[in-house]
């Protein structure tokens, strides 16, 4: 009875953490202010310094420490060795400098104005120099940023900060005034034991772990991939525990060995889910833990010691950038990204506290400054968006177009336009290129196209261009931005030219509904039906059949077409498609029995 009440307790303490964890997650990215800070508030408000709804806050986060392992197993499949290998410089260039840098700086906003023991000011001023890899490698990839230039260097400045996990744990070890850690090994030793550690992963990975993936992948059982995935991570980081090393430097390097195997995707599928569970747990076992109390007594100095944090780690990190040759821009964008305290924060001040460094009230103090400035970071990045954005290419120096006698004016030279343009190119067919963005210009220039500036959508552009002895216009340019009444008007303008019109998606089509164009190309459409027949033909569909299907598709969608214009509506006509091409189905059959 008494371990039913206990499965019956631990059940509805998950329903309630779960439960206000997704709602806080839910408002929090309604708002841009990320997950983790919805985990920490939900943690916070549902722990015994809030509501006291949920209790066990330790217990919780010994499970939920397996969340940053399994994040940092994910971080080291990103990074094959050869990637490793060519971002080394930024790696180990521009992460150390960052981490010991900022350090630094660090030791005295938080040594001078508190009183703390130097050891103190130090097992605190180190976590703060790292960022949160948990909020900002989302919001690279959101903002499309993740593979770029910009965003690799911010990859290498985090990767570093978790590498450097190791050697915080040492000095706080080393630093220890707990009587239990006085027989431990030295630093030298625990050293010693990380390189040896390392070593014997990457020598494991090499001889057992991939021959272990390649016969799971012969047998091809995807739920033996999810097993050996996580006994891959919780082994690599028992093997760590037991040397008194960090848990999740060994998944680190577990990740990175298994980088460049064939099952490295399937691998992040299997895995990405538990990662996600456990990390918010981690976040709300954080959040249930911080002394709101210790925080309430003392709340200018949380908010003034936030702030500078904020101010000295994005002080250095742009001058970081500034000295490696960055834009000012994007060195100061770099530093408000990573100004903010990270998650390690609160594993390095728990590991403080154990080493009766600081004590609990303090290490609360500094989670409720790490959380703040966590909290900064979404609302710097908005209001900084157009200050800190690089300004678009200038059009000075940029050529209008010209009458050249031209035959064909493509607009936009796009990806689109690119292939449009050289096929008629290929026929002997003189082409003019018009776009409107200077940078797409500058680009096509390096590889010798000769594109002039402008919005072609303009008639009297179209007219300088040459447009009125033209015996073609193709508008290939992105976005939705013609109509029916403009290219109406076009065309009357140039009679004699044929116009072709690329289209986003079905909404697109139907706003040039009526236009006396040539053709509209939906973007998708001719791509998917090229598939289609492709795909009919590898199961044996004739070519004849492949036709009929292929006309009849077209002929019910050029009908549903018509009636979404009539009706104004892009749901009309749905309820006869689908209906028609299965009768249009059953009508083959048909005939193909009376033809048996």
């Amino acid at each position: 009875m008494e371990a039913q009440g206990g499965i019956a307790s631990l059940v509805s303490e998950g329903a309630l953490l779960l439960g206000f964890a997704l709602a806080f997650v839910l408002i929090f990215r309604r708002f841009g202010l990320g997950a983790t800070l919805g985990y920490l508030v939900a943690g916070a408000l549902v722990g015994p310094q809030g509501l006291g709804i949920v209790g066990g806050a330790e217990s919780k986060m010994g499970i939920a420490e397996l969340g940053i392992t399994l994040l940092l197993f994910l971080v080291g499949l990103e990074l094959n060795p050869s990637r490793l290998w060519r971002m080394k410089h930024d790696i180990f260039g521009f992460g150390l400098a960052q981490v010991a840098l900022c350090g630094i700086a660090l030791l005295g906003v938080v040594w001078l104005p508190t009183g703390f023991s130097l050891a103190a000011a130090t097992v605190l001023a180190l976590p703060l120099a790292l960022s949160s890899t948990a909020q900002v490698l989302p919001m690279l990839q959101s903002a499309g940023r993740l593979r770029t230039p910009f965003g690799e260097r911010a990859f290498s400045i985090l990767l570093f900060q978790d590498l450097s996990i190791v050697p915080l744990i040492t000095i706080t070890t080393a630093l220890s005034r707990n009587p239990a850690d006085a027989g431990g090994p030295p630093g030298w030793v625990l050293t010693l034991y990380t390189v040896l550690a390392i070593v014997g992963l990457v020598l494991a990975g090499r001889f057992l772990l991939r021959p272990l993936f390649t016969l799971i992948g012969r047998w091809g059982e995807r739920e033996m991939f999810v097993f050996a995935g996580l006994f891959t991570v919780i082994a690599a980081a028992a093997i760590m525990d037991a040397l008194g090393l960090s848990t999740a430097l060994g998944a680190f390097i577990a990740g990175v060995m298994l980088a460049d195997s064939p099952y490295r995707h399937e691998l992040e599928a299997d895995v990405e889910p538990f990662r996600s569970i456990l990390l918010g747990l981690f976040f709300v076992s954080v959040g249930m833990m911080l002394n709101l109390h210790a925080i309430a007594e003392r709340p200018v100095f949380v908010v003034g010691m936030a702030l500078a944090l904020i101010v000295t780690k994005a002080a250095v990190i742009m001058g970081i950038g500034l000295a490696a040759r960055m834009r000012w821009r994007s060195a100061f964008a770099l530093g408000l990204l990573l100004s903010q305290g990270g998650e390690f924060g609160f594993v390095l001040f728990a590991q403080a506290q154990h080493s009766y460094l600081i004590a609990s009230s303090a290490a609360s103090v500094f989670g409720a400054v790490v959380t703040l400035s966590m909290a900064t970071t979404p609302f710097l990045m908005m209001i900084t968006r157009r200050f800190r954005a690089e300004p678009a290419p200038s059009a000075d120096g940029l050529d209008e177009p010209q009458h050249d006698g031209a035959s064909a004016i493509v607009v936009g030279y796009g990806r689109f336009g690119q292939t449009a343009a050289q096929m008629l190119i290929a026929q002997d067919i003189s082409v003019t290129l018009v776009d409107i963005d200077p940078a797409m210009i500058e680009r096509a220039g390096t590889f010798g196209a000769k594109v002039y500036y402008g919005d072609g959508t303009r008639i009297d552009l179209l007219r300088q261009a040459g447009a009125a002895d033209a015996q073609l216009i193709l508008f290939c340019q992105d976005g939705d931005t013609l109509d029916s009444d403009t290219l109406t008007s076009i065309c009357q303008a140039f009679p004699d030219a044929g116009l072709f019109v690329r289209a986003y998606d079905r909404r697109s089509v139907l706003r040039m509904k009526g236009a006396p164009v040539e053709g509209v190309f939906r973007e998708v459409f001719e791509s998917a039906i090229a598939m289609a027949r492709a795909a009919m033909e590898c199961v044996g569909v004739d070519e004849g059949e492949r036709d009929e299907s292929e006309a009849e598709y077209r002929n019910r969608d050029a009908q549903r077409m018509d009636a979404q214009a009539e009706a104004g509506d892009l749901h009309a006509g749905r309820e006869d498609f689908l209906p028609a091409l299965e009768a249009f189905r059953s009508g083959r059959r048909n005939k193909d029995g009376e033809c048996g």
